[in-house]
């Protein structure tokens, strides 16, 4: 079992036997509406959660993480600061302190407001659809590219794959890279449609740097 999704397994058992789940908690409780750009920044490369569009199988699916707890009755507020130990103690390969402060209590306003609402992820959707926007700057946050590439017109700081302001990518490129895949790159022919792979592609190789 994934160490994010026992650690989130326990610590509701916990909660559930009278515990206080958590070991920190949160004063404040955050903006789910920054904390979600944030998450399509800094975790939609490795978690999916259908609200973000994000559907990557590096770390534990957070829509089947927390639905079945969701179900149980387990309050928001609890959900909120599960998250937010996750993200201070994180086990490798998730680093820990990802984000901190004012960013690390929104992040987890938005995990805790969104994840696992719908139910488990084959109920909370996936694919084309669930890709953010019809822009090509809301595809590519949602899909995860922010989270690899450091590109100043999405103001992302990826250090994955190739700095985009420095690489400039042709249009082409960008269409065949996106489609195709190449090196640690995965292929999004299966996750965006042939018109989302144009916008991301329009959005990268026209933005100015």
């Amino acid at each position: 079992m994934r160490p994010l999704l026992a650690a989130v397994l326990l610590l509701f058992a916990l909660a559930a036997a009278g515990c206080d789940a958590g070991t920190g908690g949160l004063e404040e409780e955050g903006s789910a509406s920054n904390g979600k750009q944030l998450f399509q920044e800094k975790c939609a490369q490795c978690h999916a959660l259908a609200d973000a569009g994000s559907q990557s199988t590096v770390g534990p699916n957070l829509d089947d993480a927390f639905a079945g707890v969701r179900q149980q009755g387990f309050k928001e507020d609890t959900i909120r600061n599960i998250v937010a130990d996750q993200i201070k103690y994180a086990v490798d390969p998730m680093p820990q302190n990802l984000v901190t402060g004012d960013d690390a209590a929104d992040v987890a306003a938005y995990v805790a407001q969104t994840a696992g609402v719908k139910g488990f992820s084959e109920e909370a959707g996936g694919g084309p659809s669930a890709v953010g926007g019809g822009d090509g700057k809301s595809i590519f946050m949602s899909a995860g590219c922010a989270g690899c590439h450091t590109f100043s017109a999405a103001r992302s700081t990826g250090t994955i794959g190739p700095n985009l302001d420095e690489a400039k990518p042709p249009f082409e490129l960008v269409i065949e890279r996106v489609t195709n895949g190449k090196g640690a790159m995965p292929s999004f022919r299966d996750r965006l449609s042939e018109d989302q792979i144009r916008a991301v592609a329009e959005f990268v190789s026209s933005s100015e740097r």
